[in-house]
């Protein structure tokens, strides 16, 4: 196969939100037409704006990534692959969280995050009963 050949890539794209509220959002596995897995891929805000950011390494120069896209068109798409998933799964987080109150019969105000429920202890079981 000459190397000007392209392969249709597939990429199964997972993320792991982080909420510490630094510059990291994310973790992301990516997998390659279910062939070559990629794990300890970060989505991080920088800034010119979200990227992922490739498993890497540090040396006395600085950090090596890994592995990394080797074309500068297959790097794009892997980013767009990894920022779009991100989007997605921010998102869906988004609309349940939203979803919640309106289940209970509230309505949420707009820019208030909803209050999480407090636990309910748990009942005692009932005390057995000794037949003589």
């Amino acid at each position: 196969m000459s190397s000007n050949t392209q392969i249709p890539m597939r990429m199964d794209v997972k993320i792991y939100p982080l909420h510490d509220g630094a510059n990291v959002l994310a973790k992301a596995s990516v997998t390659l037409n279910g062939c070559f897995a990629i794990r300890g891929i970060r989505v991080v805000d920088g800034k010119d704006g979200v990227f992922a950011s490739m498993p890497s390494y540090k040396t006395r120069e600085g950090y090596k990534n890994i592995c990394f896209p080797c074309t500068k068109e297959f790097h794009q798409q892997f980013n767009e692959a990894v920022v779009t998933a991100y989007r997605q799964e921010m998102a869906q987080a988004h609309q349940q969280r939203s979803e919640i109150p309106q289940q209970q019969g509230e309505v949420p105000q707009q820019g208030v995050a909803p209050q999480e429920e407090p636990a309910l202890e748990p009942e005692e079981p009932p005390m057995p009963q000794m037949m003589m």
